[in-house]
């Protein structure tokens, strides 16, 4: 049995396009019934009907803008009380163009808003409700801009470590209660992301771009195999299992009573 198979529904954010879309598809071929959230109702209308038809399972739509607190507080609200629902895929983001020097205060906000306070108040919510009934996955996706934060501008890398850190913390939280956690690390991905956020994505390398099918594949692959950490392009799991090893090597050193001895004169 595969290791994301279970009674219940799956709530996915941002499913109207991209990536969420792909994991509406992918968990109904495992038997999941889906509750769609985003902003687009007309195109997760359609997205529903041609699930039902295909997949033979329900499926719910769910119109929320996740930048408003208000429609947060509804998926929330829902998260808490439907326990059929045994999956959240924290999916919806947006990304920005620019250095923060010259940013759009606004828009910096909808993106910590949306990236950052959304997928932590779902989080909690699921945590909450699959805590109680001792099973559950939560799939917070994250980038491996998380990693590397010099190679894209300031607020959407932090966002995107904070999403890290954020899984890390909870699975440690959850540790002996039977739910699961996992962060999905993309690289470059092909979907609308770069075109709503007015990055100009064509310069890109074309061996950099993954496709959001074989992303999402390998995600699922992942948790079946039961990581915490996914990186779908990185070949080999060693590299990131040492980035692990040195972290921890660190952890006893990192607070003491005296500073280090280079600080002294």
């Amino acid at each position: 049995m595969n290791a994301v198979q279970s009674q219940g529904s799956a709530l996915i954010t941002g499913a109207s396009s991209g990536i969420g879309a792909i994991y509406a598809e992918r968990l109904a071929l495992r038997g999941y019934d889906l509750l769609l959230v985003a902003r687009d109702e007309q195109r997760l209308e359609a997205a529903a009907t041609k699930l039902r038809a295909e997949h033979g399972v329900q499926v719910e739509v769910l119109k929320a803008d996740l930048t408003h607190k208000d429609d947060v507080l509804k998926v929330e609200q829902r998260l808490r009380s439907d326990s059929a629902i045994s999956l959240l895929v924290n999916n919806a983001g947006v990304a920005t163009e620019g250095l923060l020097a010259n940013a759009d205060m606004a828009q910096l906000e909808r993106l910590i808003q949306l990236n950052i306070t959304a997928v932590t108040r779902l989080a909690s919510a699921a945590a909450a409700s699959f805590t109680k009934a001792g099973r559950g996955t939560i799939i917070n996706i994250a980038s491996v801009v998380a990693l590397f934060p010099e190679r894209f501008n300031a607020t959407y890398s932090a966002s995107k470590a904070y999403v890290l850190s954020l899984t890390q913390s909870l699975n440690s939280e959850l540790e002996g209660t039977g739910v699961k956690v996992q962060a999905v690390l993309p690289g470059v991905t092909r979907t609308e992301i770069w075109e709503r956020s007015g990055i100009d994505a064509s310069g890109i390398p074309a061996e950099m771009v993954m496709e959001a099918g074989e992303m999402v594949d390998a995600a699922l692959a992942g948790l079946d195999q039961g990581e915490l950490i996914t990186i779908p392009s990185l070949p080999d799991e060693g590299e990131w299992q040492a980035f692990v090893r040195a972290r921890h090597v660190m952890a006893p050193n990192l607070s003491r009573s005296s500073a280090a001895q280079r600080y002294k004169n």
